[in-house]
């Protein structure tokens, strides 16, 4: 049993792995790109050209990691990301407390409900996931 367990982990790892070089190969292709290469050697002169090209590159990395994860390996992916709205509330707290404009302040509100929808989302799956390995009790 421990060896069917260990290699099941191993496929695992391989698989995850092989998700992660994907997503590489996607990037790196992406950043090859004419239309990125430009945007990326402009951006010194405009901070909003470079932040959306940020953006950008973020929503392509994001789809190629999403997308090449077993389904396997996505509950535990989620968990990274319930971590990772964390961080973003933090941020959102930050832009609603220190927002110079009006703007910021609904922007900053509007990224921390939905942060916190998605941890709270996000715990409550984990936790019935959990809940289908526990034993029965008779």
């Amino acid at each position: 049993m421990a060896d069917e367990m260990q290699t099941y982990t191993r496929q695992m790892l391989d698989n995850a792995e092989a998700a992660i070089q994907a997503a590489r190969a996607g990037v790196d292709g992406m950043a090859a790109h004419p239309v990125v290469a430009t945007a990326v050697e402009h951006a010194g002169t405009n901070p909003f050209v470079f932040h959306l090209a940020i953006f950008v590159l973020a929503i392509f990395v994001g789809y190629y990691v999403v997308w090449s994860v077993t389904p396997a390996l996505h509950t535990p992916l989620m968990a990274v990301t319930n971590a990772i709205s964390s961080v973003i509330i933090v941020g959102a707290l930050l832009a609603v407390g220190l927002a110079a404009s009006g703007a910021a302040t609904v922007f900053g509100f509007v990224g921390l409900v939905l942060a916190s929808v998605n941890i709270f989302g996000g715990f409550l799956v984990t936790h019935r996931m959990l809940a289908m390995y526990k034993k029965k009790d008779r």
